[in-house]
């Protein structure tokens, strides 16, 4: 289907594979599915980026899993500062994952991060602002980050976007609450890329089937809106 639409990328995400773990409770047969999947994917998708997420922050399994299956990117979780998700504590990675990535000759693969992740509490760095936290996140050699609303689709709060688009340099992605109602908002500050599930699901659930209905009216805006 994204492909009949000429979608510029795809993720792969264990979402359905609820409730979410992270490495340490994490079994093999996780990566030994997620490769397999991402492999197809690949196969039916050769020439647009794609991309994989493993939850829960599972982030140098995810590159490992990229590299394996000749994707372009993963979506991170925790790449600076701490904070506590829906899983536990999660600390910054950014460290030791960019040395992985290295490790395993897979520099190739962009990392895109959350900040200020949806589904988590960021109390201890509430005196951190996001414009800050994307500041990090490109000093520390993130290769985008993302901003999402507090929840799955959840857009998020127009001022975070305008404080990130502040950090030059900085390629950055809305990754939840694009709908066709806000499309225009995003498009006319010139992010630069959106992130979409709910919005392309039946009644815009993330768990339903995909609608071709609600894709087709979301390009056609998108189109519109290009031209």
């Amino acid at each position: 289907m994204y492909k009949k639409y000429n979608f510029d990328g795809v993720i792969v995400e264990n979402m359905h594979d609820i409730p979410y773990v992270c490495s340490r409770d994490s079994g093999p047969e996780v990566l030994s599915v997620m490769t397999a999947v991402c492999v197809e994917v690949k196969k039916l998708l050769p020439n647009i980026a794609c991309g994989v997420q493993i939850l829960a922050a599972m982030n140098r399994e995810a590159l490992a899993v990229a590299f394996a299956s000749g994707m372009q990117f993963i979506r991170s979780e925790a790449y600076v500062f701490s904070h506590v998700a829906d899983e536990g504590l999660m600390n910054a990675c950014c460290g030791p994952l960019l040395r992985y990535r290295k490790h395993i000759g897979a520099e190739s693969i962009l990392v895109f991060t959350d900040i200020k992740k949806k589904h988590c509490s960021h109390a201890i760095t509430a005196d951190v602002t996001i414009k800050q936290t994307a500041e990090a996140a490109k000093f520390f050699l993130a290769d985008g980050v993302i901003v999402t609303g507090s929840q799955t689709a959840e857009s998020p709060i127009m001022s975070d976007v305008d404080s990130v688009l502040q950090v030059s340099d900085m390629p950055v992605l809305i990754g939840s609450g694009i709908t066709s109602d806000n499309l225009t908002q995003f498009l006319q500050r010139k992010v630069n890329a959106l992130i979409i599930g709910s919005e392309f699901k039946r009644n815009g659930l993330w768990s339903n089937e995909i609608d071709e209905q609600r894709i087709s009216r979301f390009v056609d805006l998108y189109n519109t809106h290009q031209n």
